[in-house]
């Protein structure tokens, strides 16, 4: 139900920069039915501008399709776009893309009543326009705190992609193959061709991915979520 009139007088707006609860940021946020993105980051309201196209939408376009495929062939798991995640008191991200595996078959987060992802989903991915962002700072802080297991990061200005995985309680960078191509540890077949993401030869990058999908491993890694728990 959209806010009233007196509602939304009371309640104060969302303002870039704002040092809030999470609960105080869900109850201005749902006040603002007209805003389409805002997160708290370790309890600091961020508001992106306008996103262009070439230094974010095409390159999530992209980043969506690639994930897309791998949740077709993936039963058990879930893809997200934009998803507001509840992360902990002072965190409440809107992050590009969101894989997660179903909580029916062992996953870590979960969908609440009101329809949003609380816990931790295995996979995070942003699109950031350069290193020097939130994404590689606050954010994966963060992530790491409340242990998501692999954090993907594109920094588009910069033509990079770090893919880190939790180990011990530190983000690694996983490396990839003679082959050029990173491995998923949490999802076993979602492989990418980073260099060809990087230059945007999608027909590249799901080919390698096809592989992934049709390998043993992501067999396995089905049958693993079929027989949970």
């Amino acid at each position: 139900m959209p806010p009233s009139n007196s509602q939304q007088l009371t309640i104060p707006p969302l303002e870039n920069g704002d040092r809030l609860n999470r609960f105080e940021f869900e109850r201005r946020y749902n006040a603002m039915p007209n805003l389409k993105k805002a997160e708290l980051i370790e309890g600091v309201v961020y508001m992106p501008a306008a996103l262009r196209f070439r230094s974010h939408a095409q390159p999530h376009g992209r980043i969506m399709g690639w994930l897309l495929v791998y949740e077709a062939a993936t039963p058990g798991i879930i893809l997200g776009d934009n998803p507001t995640v509840r992360l902990d008191l002072d965190n409440e991200p809107q992050p590009d893309a969101v894989l997660l595996i179903e909580e029916s078959c062992g996953g870590q987060a979960r969908i609440s009543e009101d329809d949003y992802i609380e816990g931790k989903p295995e996979l995070i991915v942003e699109v950031a326009a350069s290193s020097a962002t939130i994404d590689l700072g606050d954010k994966k802080r963060a992530y790491r705190r409340n242990g998501i297991q692999e954090y993907l990061v594109w920094q588009v200005f910069d033509q990079r992609i770090d893919w880190f995985q939790l180990e011990a309680g530190e983000y690694v960078n996983l490396q990839p193959d003679a082959a050029g191509v990173i491995r998923s540890q949490v999802f076993s077949g979602l492989w990418l061709d980073q260099t060809a993401l990087l230059a945007g030869n999608m027909q590249q990058v799901l080919a390698v991915l096809q592989a992934g999908v049709n390998s043993a491993e992501h067999q396995a890694f089905v049958q693993q979520l079929a027989d949970y728990p």
